[in-house]
């Protein structure tokens, strides 16, 4: 089909709030490690990775050789049936994982990791009430857009969810208690007690937490952050959820998991994306002893079906072969560094944080007021797809860039994206390129 054809057909057969960048939506026709094509033969340098999903490069064939083999021998047999392909995956993952975390669910997504994990939670201490963060994205069924705060993705809420409660996020760029670190000592940090103590019965199941806020804006935390959390969670009796939906497989560099670089051990880790390169895949880890509290019968389906298992153990071996986590960190900085440089550069850039190759930009108006400037982050886009890169969009306003490109990018990729991303804002125009000098 042509790529008009395939538009018309999207519009009259896909549900309408189905979301798709730019003024001209892109039509993806093959993609090969780092790059895109569109079905006009168009090619791009994907700085986004399918969403953060894309860990290992497009159609890695060390990764689909095996998914041929395995839907040539067994490619679906039910949880019913054990088989040797999801038996060696979750070995694999209790090997990596941190702490005693050391036996996996699998379903199909992220939304349904979760979902699994607060189960789980309220199974194990007997509580109902979870804590979670404001500006954190849990997935999008009734439990995980309770749990996310971010009006963006609660407009289709008729009833949320009962039993959750949102505590302050570490959003140092926009201080909600208007401190500057490091001098605010953390202040947000505290106000998960002072949450629990007043919107909770005072004794929580668990409390659930991205270590960096990915639909927020990649909002990354203090060092000392986690630590206190973790503990007043454990004060109040609940369990430690770190949602690595976007975080792990060596995403943010030199470790398997993003909570790990707060050195904070969690109760259950939750992830999918980036864990198979782009194959539907969720994962519920935890200890033993509350796996075991689970009651009644539980499947899934289609959840660690061979295919899924293969891609995502063939993805882990890859990442730990060709030790992708240490080139996501030390890409990471070199990337850090340009985007740094076009900040010093370009006024619109008010904040650059993240970390390994989970980078992100927030676009403002005026450096000192901080208003966002959610157009000229569009027009951004629109400028870096003309010149044949892709980037992500986030945050509550809409005014974050996201990027985060396969783990085994070159520096002369970074070099590739920074030089576009400079071109791009120079040739903005001019009513939005100007705004951060008025």
């Amino acid at each position: 089909m042509t790529k008009e054809e395939i538009l018309k057909k999207h519009k009259q057969y896909l549900f309408p709030s189905i979301s798709t960048y730019y003024s001209d939506p892109l039509v993806t026709d093959h993609a090969s490690m780092q790059h895109v094509w569109d079905v006009e033969g168009n090619k791009y340098l994907d700085f986004f990775g399918g969403i953060v999903t894309i860990s290992v490069g497009h159609a890695n064939p060390r990764v689909t050789s095996k998914i041929k083999a395995q839907i040539d021998k067994l490619q679906h047999a039910s949880t019913v049936f054990p088989n040797e392909a999801v038996v060696a995956l979750a070995e694999k993952i209790a090997q990596i994982t941190p702490g005693e975390i050391s036996q996996s669910f699998f379903s199909n997504s992220g939304t349904e990791a979760n979902e699994t994990a607060v189960q789980l939670a309220r199974t194990f201490t007997g509580r109902f009430e979870i804590g979670a963060l404001r500006h954190g994205y849990s997935g999008r069924s009734l439990l995980a857009q309770s749990l996310t705060a971010h009006n963006t993705w609660r407009k289709s809420l008729t009833a949320p969810a009962p039993g959750i409660v949102h505590a302050m996020n570490a959003y140092c760029y926009r201080c909600p208690l208007g401190k500057t670190y490091p001098s605010c000592e953390v202040a947000c940090a505290k106000d998960v007690e002072a949450v629990i103590q007043t919107s909770t019965s005072g004794q929580i199941a668990a409390f659930i937490a991205e270590p960096i806020q990915g639909v927020g804006g990649f909002i990354t935390p203090p060092k000392e952050y986690f630590k206190i959390v973790f503990k007043i969670v454990k004060d109040y009796g609940g369990l430690f959820i770190s949602d690595e939906v976007q975080t792990a497989w060596g995403r943010t560099g030199k470790r398997w998991f993003g909570i790990e670089q707060w050195e904070v051990t969690p109760d259950i880790i939750t992830s999918a994306k980036g864990l198979a390169n782009g194959v539907p895949v969720g994962l519920t880890a935890t200890r033993p002893e509350i796996a075991a509290s689970f009651k009644g019968l539980q499947i899934s389906t289609f959840g660690g079906n061979p295919v899924t298992s293969v891609a995502a153990k063939a993805t882990i071996e890859l990442i730990e072969e060709d030790r992708l986590m240490d080139n996501a960190d030390v890409v990471g900085r070199y990337y850090r560094e340009g985007l740094e440089q076009l900040k010093a550069k370009h006024e619109l850039i008010g904040d650059v944080r993240g970390m390994g190759l989970l980078q992100a930009i927030e676009l403002v108006k005026d450096r000192a007021s901080k208003t966002p400037a959610p157009e000229a982050t569009n027009e951004f886009m629109e400028q870096c797809r003309k010149r044949g890169l892709l980037v992500g969009k986030g945050g509550l306003f809409g005014n974050v860039i996201r990027t985060s490109p396969p783990l085994n990018i070159s520096k002369a990729d970074v070099d590739d994206a920074i030089s576009t991303m400079d071109m791009a804002f120079t040739a903005m125009s001019p009513a939005l390129a100007g705004m951060a000098a008025r």
